[in-house]
């Protein structure tokens, strides 16, 4: 019997410029983590087998437990809604990173979380976050058409319940007392999204106006942050610059079908796609 695909259960390329691929990357090999908001296990996976960090994990979902438990040295089930989530980890050394991957826009009081998060880092530890940012293209085509309909997954996934623009990201970050250190920016044109369809209704004209916004492109925000009087150089996402995307052939190909096919279908699609993957991957390490 086929186990059931958890909805934030994925697969990620290390050498990819996605969003869990960076945060990845910045987390940074041999590190004591401790992963907030963890699913079931999509990053934890490569942090534990690709980058040896020892994770301690916390989510509030008891079908993702059972799928991130392998793979942590710890993982507890957690509300961050509930002020007392903390005392969960009470008896848990400080953590050399903190991660939380796109997890703030799902709670009511992100930055009391983020405070609260602070207090396990250890005296040299930092905070690897990544946030979707609403302010893409995209989003102001959707609003403009008075059509800002919510989804399965994604800027607009239906349990997202907050939302940040640029400045609100660098607001968030300081008013918990902590400075941006490093970020990055993943870039995504409007057709290469799950609003492909929605895109391609928009009108020439409003396009023009929409490609004026310096972050038009930015799909989601990763940033690295650390105590305010931590070393490093505190920097501003409003000066970071946004570079053009050069999608993959894959991404193309996927921006396609996606654009042409149902969405029923297009899901279908991807998940034959997943197991002819998977199968080929066990017949080949049968030879």
């Amino acid at each position: 019997m086929a186990v059931k695909r958890h909805k934030y259960e994925y697969k990620t390329a290390l050498d990819s410029d996605s969003g869990p691929a960076r945060v990845v990357r910045i987390v940074g090999e041999n590190k004591r983590v401790l992963e907030i908001g963890a699913g079931p296990g999509s990053i934890t996976k490569l942090l534990t087998s690709v980058s040896n960090c020892r994770v301690t994990a916390l989510d509030i979902d008891a079908e993702a437990i059972k799928k991130l438990a392998p793979y942590c040295a710890q993982a507890y089930q957690a509300d961050l809604n509930n002020a007392a989530w903390p005392e969960i980890l009470e008896r848990e050394e400080k953590f050399e990173v903190l991660v939380a991957a796109d997890v703030l826009e799902h709670v009511y009081k992100p930055l009391n979380v983020l405070k609260s998060m602070k207090g396990f880092l250890n005296k040299d530890g930092y905070m690897v976050i990544s946030l979707p940012h609403v302010g893409h293209s995209v989003i102001h085509a959707c609003l403009l058409e008075e059509d800002f309909e919510y989804g399965d997954f994604g800027l607009l996934d239906r349990t997202h319940i907050r939302f940040f623009g640029i400045k609100n990201m660098q607001k968030l970050f300081e008013d918990a007392g902590l400075k941006i250190i490093h970020a990055e920016f993943v870039v995504r044109n409007p057709e290469h999204t799950e609003f492909s369809k929605r895109w391609a209704r928009t009108s020439r004209e409003l396009r023009r106006v929409l490609d004026k916004n310096p972050f038009g492109l930015v799909y989601q925000v990763i940033v690295k942050a650390v105590p305010d009087n931590a070393s490093g150089e505190a920097i501003s996402l409003m000066k970071i610059p946004v570079l053009s995307q050069a999608p993959s052939f894959r991404d193309s190909l996927r921006a396609f079908l996606r654009l042409h096919l149902s969405a029923k279908m297009y899901s279908k699609l991807l998940e034959l796609n997943e197991l002819r993957h998977k199968y080929f991957v066990k017949y080949k390490s049968n030879y």
